[in-house]
């Protein structure tokens, strides 16, 4: 591909609102882009206008994002449009090459060095106050840390801080607190640092050491800010002291995209945007070349409902595409039946040409993959996972599967089966020493994930004893290697199977949005409004994954011949067919259900 002529023809193709973020190249820019409306293109090609018009040197620019998948993109797209030269980096990046780069002059010596994975030395720390963590709870701890840090939260302000911001601790704040507290002593003694140490030290230093702020505010004169939703208050504070009293800002965000708030990402940021920066140029993208006006219509309906302060700056997206079909809403008498109805709709969109690798199953949590493995697998048709391991290449699931399968050879003589005679207790008894317990843990991290893989089995096992009332624990784990071996086809292009938050920046041809039950969507634990609103945010950005076809479903029982006692989630009230819109009578006009 050759680059534009010349500053004029890189604005061709862009519609008038990207043209006007390209052209607005002085003072602060506020972009907000809906899902689908050519934000990276709008803000690549601003960039791009700049240099090619000689009003922006290619090395003052420093544009960042939040992955290397991201920068990467930005990078290339650069290069394409003819301007090679500009730095786009993620926030860490870039603070890590400014830390190495001062590090002699402000400090003096070698920067200390940067550990890969932190988790041992929490672990460490954890057992240095005698505090004893399994590896889940590491997980859960680690990312309490991270979170901290990233709020610029020191140990002694922990529990507080978990506290004021209706923040479910993994296990007692205190702990947490003190875990910590001998974790940053540690890095100390051992002279590391962490991921977040890097931005952390970097505002330190632009802080403390002028000259090297204003060496470092003389080579980037202008700023570029994707994803500006996500940026945490550390983020933020880094940026502040790159600009310096300057405002040659440009960030591009969307307030109904905020689904990451539990890592410590806030749209704060985005939404006083204006108030910090009164002379901003603001520019709305709603122009979306992604989805359907079918797909954009119900996206649209579902912000319609949405209530707080992101709500307050929702944008109303327009389809730029031709018409196509409605929506699906599918009720399921259970998930069973709703996997295999989605497997179904799956073979026959792939009869009808749609590639497998345009397809995708999105769900909550990642313990609901099995059931969507097992039929897709039936079905014959290939999938891959998204961000997590498949069912039964889980550690957890495996070392669940190792015990199960001990206590069919061995269960004579195993004393935890004496007194337990029905199939489905004696996979709970085993399963409890693995961590499954009748009550689901607090919050949302890895400790959860683990119960959740577990309750999954569970439910196998009450679900086969049901199909199979004679069966025996020795014909339960043949049922699960059998299973196991059915997902275990080598990985093709084929069916995306991944969680809401894993997708995200993302799209397909056709989506199937399933388990959409209460408890599931909202998810049980998100308690508060904000909660509550952040989920409803993450079924709008699944939804806007889709381009063409979209499905949403959900099952009124778990297992087949349960009580139907399950609902479908309160968003789609009003929306799908046969339900009522919030405060409103009569009930919502057939969707194509």
């Amino acid at each position: 591909m050759t680059p534009p002529r010349d500053a004029d023809a890189v604005l061709d193709g862009l519609d008038p609102e990207q043209r006007e973020v390209a052209t607005a190249l002085h003072g602060p820019v506020c972009v907000l882009a809906g899902a689908g409306t050519g934000k990276t293109r709008a803000i690549t090609h601003r960039i791009a206008y700049g240099v090619r018009a000689g009003i922006l040197q290619p090395a003052s620019v420093l544009a960042v994002t939040f992955t290397n998948r991201a920068a990467g993109e930005m990078r290339g797209r650069l290069r394409q449009l003819g301007a090679g030269g500009v730095q786009a980096r993620t926030f860490h990046s870039a603070a890590l090459r400014q830390l190495q780069f001062f590090w002699p002059k402000a400090v003096g010596g070698e920067l200390p060095r940067l550990l890969d994975r932190k988790v041992q030395l929490v672990a460490e720390s954890a057992a240095r106050c005698r505090i004893r963590l399994d590896r889940n709870e590491l997980r859960d701890v680690t990312g309490e840390i991270e979170w901290a840090k990233v709020t610029q939260t020191v140990p002694a302000d922990y529990p507080a801080a978990v506290a004021k911001s209706s923040r479910e601790a993994p296990r007692d704040a205190a702990e947490i607190g003190q875990i910590y507290g001998m974790y940053e002593q540690l890095k100390r003694e051992r002279s590391v640092i962490d991921f977040e140490d890097v931005l952390l030290l970097t505002v330190g230093i632009l802080q403390d050491r002028h000259d090297i702020a204003d060496q470092i505010r003389r080579q980037y004169q202008h700023f570029v800010v994707d994803e500006y939703q996500d940026v945490s208050p550390l983020q933020q504070r880094l940026l502040d002291l790159w600009l310096g009293d300057r405002e040659s800002l440009c960030v591009v965000g969307d307030a109904s995209q905020t689904i990451y708030s539990f890592t410590g990402a806030t749209p704060d940021h985005l939404l006083n945007f204006r108030t910090r920066h009164p002379s901003a140029t603001v520019v709305k993208l709603v122009r979306d070349y992604r989805s359907t006006p079918q797909v954009v219509h119900l996206a649209n309906g579902l912000l319609n409902q949405a209530r707080g302060r992101a709500a307050e700056h929702r944008l109303e997206l327009i389809s730029q595409r031709e018409p196509g079909p409605e929506p699906v809403c599918a009720e399921y008498a259970d998930e069973p039946a709703e996997a295999e109805g989605t497997a179904r709709r799956i073979r026959d969109l792939i009869a009808a040409g749609v590639p497998a690798g345009e397809i995708a199953v999105l769900y909550r949590i990642n313990a609901q993959s099995e059931v969507y493995e097992q039929a897709l697998a039936d079905a014959g048709v290939p999938y891959q996972l998204r961000g997590a391991e498949r069912f039964f290449e889980r550690q957890e699931v495996r070392e669940a599967g190792a015990a199960l399968r001990g206590a069919a050879r061995f269960g004579g003589n195993d004393s935890l089966l004496d007194d337990v005679v029905e199939l489905p207790s004696q996979v709970r008894a085993v399963l409890s020493t693995k961590g499954w317990t009748t009550e689901p843990p607090a919050g949302s991290g890895a400790v959860r994930d683990r119960w959740e893989s577990l309750a999954a089995l569970v439910r196998l096992a009450e679900d086969f004893v049901r199909a199979k009332p004679s069966a025996t624990l020795a014909d339960l784990v043949a049922e699960l290697d059998e299973r196991a071996a059915a997902q275990h086809a080598p990985t093709v292009q084929g069916v995306t199977l991944a969680s809401l938050h894993a997708a995200k920046g993302l799209e397909w041809d056709a989506v199937f949005l399933v388990g959409l039950t209460e408890g599931m969507m909202p998810i049980t634990y998100a308690k508060t409004d904000e909660q509550i609103e952040e989920e409803r945010r993450l079924l709008y950005v699944g939804v806007t994954r889709a381009r063409l076809h979209l499905s949403l479903s959900w099952a009124l029982s778990r297992s087949p011949g349960g009580r139907a006692s399950r609902r479908a989630t309160r968003f789609l009230n009003g929306l799908r067919p046969g339900s009522v819109a919030p405060g409103a009578r009569g009930a919502a006009p057939g969707a194509g259900g």
